[in-house]
């Protein structure tokens, strides 16, 4: 099982599916990703992904058209976490 991880927090690691979509398994709780919308449209949840061991696939037009808006000028690693599915072992830190 692929394993996210919120370094510099103290938000343990979390274990999960693969391909599990983050926005039905993250929480104020367990993570420090915040959920507006849930499809892509708000922002809410932007992040970088600082570490991956494997491939994760690539922002779906939707995802890309998002980021355009909200990630910040030449942040090639953004994503919003209610669109990543995962795929691979992934670290990620709040924009």
């Amino acid at each position: 099982m692929p394993t996210l991880t919120f370094p510099g927090t103290s938000f343990p690691p979390l274990e999960l599916p693969e391909r599990a979509p983050l926005s039905l398994h993250l929480t104020a709780s367990n993570s420090p990703a915040l959920f507006g919308c849930r499809e892509g449209v708000c922002g809410t949840c932007l992040s970088r992904v600082i570490a991956t061991n494997g491939d994760l696939e690539p922002p779906s037009a939707h995802e890309r058209e998002s980021l355009e808006v909200y990630a910040p000028d030449g942040e090639t690693h953004a994503r919003l976490l209610c669109q990543l599915q995962l795929t691979a072992d992934i670290a990620v830190e709040k924009l």
